[in-house]
């Protein structure tokens, strides 16, 4: 792949040029391989990308490494299918979540993608309030959002299901597929049919991610798939860490590991996007600070008492607002923290054994 067919562009380029007087050439990430080690795709062909020492110094949070999906400056190790990662490019669009634990962290878990694919298994995975979650931090990411049902070959009523999403996610469409029967696959492929366009297919464990991939993809062997299990239809996490794959069209595509909870990362603008019909109601409350509850003129308490605002809609946007403010779980005592390494001293502790562990490879 050039680097045009990898997404590049002449913003990019204007982004990039101090670093290609340093005598850096720009890569995009395509996989994550181990703790900062990656693999780079350059000009002239895909290396190994590594953080060195340097780049500790450079980047103090752990959403300044790089993530599937980046714009990174390397510098190619002379003889070697190597590089050193120097920087991390601005980034477009982002989808975030907060990590797991008790720390406050940012987990990126794909970068610069133009579409976010958010999945669902129309069998017992099925779960209104989860899609709610992800289509959230989708109109966070600044990418565009798609809902997809899949798995429409063992549920008896898709179109009603579909009818019942729309009314959860307006504006957003929902997509209903099946890698069984095929069905809806092609109506998927044309909604990012573009050379260097790129997408992300998110959702939990067994929804069939890998399986649609490898249908738009046509190569039932590009990723891992696995079995679901039938009395909860829980699948396992075949796909382990993120990868981009490119499809038949040029669109590239990033999968990524099945998430068994997705806590929100600064949302707040996500939530008034994903909820945007409660937010043009707010906007005509007789008070600008109305809080919904029992103020005179509240237009969302007028719309709930005429069915025009679901009650069920309205208590997941209270929630999410909830959850948002309070940003659960609560930290360590600060004394707790102090006596842990920080996660930038473990890394650094790190890097000589996973010097010794890629020599040995």
């Amino acid at each position: 792949m050039t680097l045009a067919e990898l997404g590049w562009t002449d913003t990019l380029a204007n982004a990039f040029a101090a670093h290609g007087l340093a005598g850096l050439e720009p890569a995009r990430v395509v996989c994550e391989l181990r703790r900062n080690f990656y693999a780079v795709h350059t000009a002239s062909g895909e290396v190994l990308g590594e953080c060195g020492g340097g780049f500790f110094h450079v980047a103090r949070t752990p959403d300044q490494f790089p993530a599937v999906g980046d714009w990174v400056a390397v510098n190619r190790r002379e003889g070697e299918q190597r590089a050193d990662i120097h920087a991390v490019l601005p980034r477009r669009t982002k989808f975030s979540r907060r990590a797991s634990g008790s720390e406050e962290i940012e987990q990126i878990v794909a970068a610069n993608i133009d579409t976010v694919f958010l999945v669902s298994g129309l069998d017992r995975n099925f779960n209104p309030k989860r899609i709610q979650r992800f289509l959230v931090a989708a109109h966070d990411s600044g990418a565009v959002p798609v809902i997809i049902l899949n798995k429409s070959d063992v549920c008896d009523d898709a179109d009603a299901v579909k009818r019942e999403v729309e009314v959860l996610a307006p504006g957003v469409p929902v997509l209903i597929t099946s890698t069984a029967t095929r069905k809806g696959l092609k109506a998927l492929a044309v909604t990012f049919a573009k050379p260097g366009h790129t997408v992300a297919f998110i959702g939990s464990s067994g929804v069939g991610k890998s399986s649609l991939i490898n249908a738009l993809a046509r190569d039932p062997d590009a990723l891992p798939t696995g079995e679901v299990r039938e009395k909860d239809s829980k699948g396992r996490h075949t796909t382990t860490r993120r990868e981009l794959v490119q499809t038949p069209s040029g669109a590239l595509v990033i999968d990524t590991p099945g998430m068994r909870e997705l806590q929100l990362w600064g949302v707040e603008e996500g939530i008034e996007e994903a909820f945007a019909d409660i937010k043009a109601l707010a906007l005509t409350c007789r008070f600008t600070n109305c809080g919904h509850t029992n103020e005179p003129g509240c237009a969302v308490r007028a719309a709930l008492a005429g069915g025009a605002l679901a009650a069920a809609r309205f208590d997941a946007y209270r929630k999410l607002k909830a959850e948002k403010t309070a940003g659960a779980p609560k930290l360590r005592k600060p004394s707790a923290l102090a006596s842990r390494p920080s996660w930038k001293q473990k890394a650094e502790g790190q890097k000589p054994f996973r010097h010794r562990q890629h020599q040995d490879d």
